[in-house]
């Protein structure tokens, strides 16, 4: 079965509330089959000040969450997503209920794992 770590940005570790450049962390949880576990908070400068973003500070923040295989926002710019992207990051905008969009993102990866076995 599939093991892998998703990065969450939420303020509260119950919502998915921040956006990408936004966030100031990132919850990290690691999942083993279908159960997921909150392992960890990483901490960033957020990479957005008013409506402009820093490239670097994008880029820097990415890095930190690097070791993700998915990474969960309520949005994403286009750059950010592209780099995301980039890394092997697949970034999901789902501000939902942070269990409820862990769920959708594990259940995501069982339908990948169907159609790659056929």
């Amino acid at each position: 079965m599939d093991n892998y770590k998703i990065a969450v940005a939420t303020s509260d570790g119950i919502v998915v509330n921040q956006h990408f450049g936004h966030a100031n962390q990132f919850y990290i949880y690691e999942v083993h089959d279908k159960n997921f576990t909150q392992t960890e908070i990483r901490h960033v400068n957020p990479a957005c000040i008013s409506k402009e973003h820093d490239e670097n500070a994008v880029l820097k923040n990415l890095k930190l969450i690097e070791d993700c295989r998915f990474l969960l926002v309520s949005r994403i710019g286009t750059y950010a997503q592209q780099q995301a992207e980039n890394l092997g990051i697949t970034p999901f905008e789902i501000p939902h209920m942070v269990e409820d969009a862990l769920k959708k993102a594990v259940s995501f990866v069982e339908i990948q794992n169907l159609f790659e076995r056929n």
